[in-house]
């Protein structure tokens, strides 16, 4: 389980990186994904075709798994359409909203117990956005797309915890791709009729960008959280990314220099949100010991993280 956890964390840092993009690739939100899912499809299919690994699936199989890719793609266009209209801090702090989204869904669609002490720990997070939102009028349009884009993100974690039961991590990597990819392609030219651009193709330093993007923040990064939400709650996965505002505050602040831009009421919001993290983060420290019922007697399961086991259960 501690591995799981490494893979976490690490997915958690990639993550916190994804924001900085949305400032260093000139394309709008729009092409920005667009070409975002194509090149990670392109890639993992070559990939997968080169190493005679590819997966071949049914059409109902492919529209189960595009479905989902189609809700990764609406979370990413509204977040880098926040990114952009405000700047990285402001979309990576409205991401922590995911958890207060995922604790009310995640009951509704999996049919779970709802937890009141979960709800607790997002309502934090859910202050701290609503301080920055009230006291601070210049990031408002960023701050109404991020809220949209985590009530699409909880969306897609919570479907893709669905799924991963039935299909192996690459397949599903590849073919949320492909959906995601088709959804653009077809909401794209709607897209550009309203928001016109000179070029729909990058150039040189995009084109660079891009690939450095899909590689590291895209493929690995969505390897990665599949591999985690197949041993962890989508809560749990959901709520420790709430880690990505500060890893991409720090980040954004360093090269981008926007410490000059944000106020002491963003810094107490990012306060709610990183002690909401912390309650989480120390109520599975306490459970990761639990008592698992095998057919020898009680056994203690060390490094098993207790929501795992109530899933399993209710499976």
């Amino acid at each position: 389980m501690r591995g799981t956890f490494i893979k976490l964390h690490f997915s958690v840092l990639l993550a916190g990186a994804t924001g900085l993009f949305g400032k260093l690739i000139t394309l709008n939100e729009g092409l920005l994904v667009w070409y975002r899912m194509m090149f990670a499809a392109i890639l993992l299919g070559l990939f997968l075709l080169l190493s005679r690994r590819f997966p071949k699936i049914g059409f109902r199989d492919f529209s189960r798994i595009a479905l989902v890719g189609s809700l990764l793609a609406l979370h990413w266009v509204f977040f880098y359409g926040s990114i952009k209209a405000a700047n990285v801090s402001v979309g990576v702090v409205c991401f922590s909203l995911v958890s207060f989204f995922t604790a009310w869904l995640e009951p509704i669609l999996l049919k779970k117990r709802f937890s009141f002490r979960e709800l607790g720990y997002s309502l934090l997070a859910l202050v701290g956005v609503l301080l920055i939102f009230s006291l601070d009028i210049r990031f408002r349009t960023g701050i109404l797309l991020g809220v949209i884009s985590s009530f699409w993100a909880a969306l897609f974690t919570i479907s893709t915890r669905r799924i991963t039961r039935f299909y192996p991590a690459k397949t599903i990597l590849l073919y949320e791709m492909v959906g995601g990819c088709l959804l653009i392609t077809c909401l794209l030219p709607v897209y550009l009729y309203f928001f016109p651009v000179a070029s729909v193709l990058p150039d040189k330093g995009d084109f660079l960008w891009l690939l450095v993007f899909v590689v590291f923040c895209t493929l690995l990064l969505q390897f990665l959280q599949i591999q985690v939400l197949q041993h962890l709650s989508a809560f749990t996965v959901n709520l420790s990314y709430n880690l990505e505002p500060i890893y991409s505050i720090i980040l954004a602040m360093l090269i981008f220099h926007e410490a000059r831009e944000l106020t002491p009421v963003f810094y107490l919001g990012i306060g709610f949100i990183v002690l909401s993290v912390f309650l989480q983060m120390r109520q599975s420290y306490r459970q990761s010991v639990v008592f698992v019922e095998t057919d020898a007697g009680p056994i203690s399961t060390p490094g098993v993280h207790s929501r795992q086991v109530k899933d399993k259960k209710q499976e």
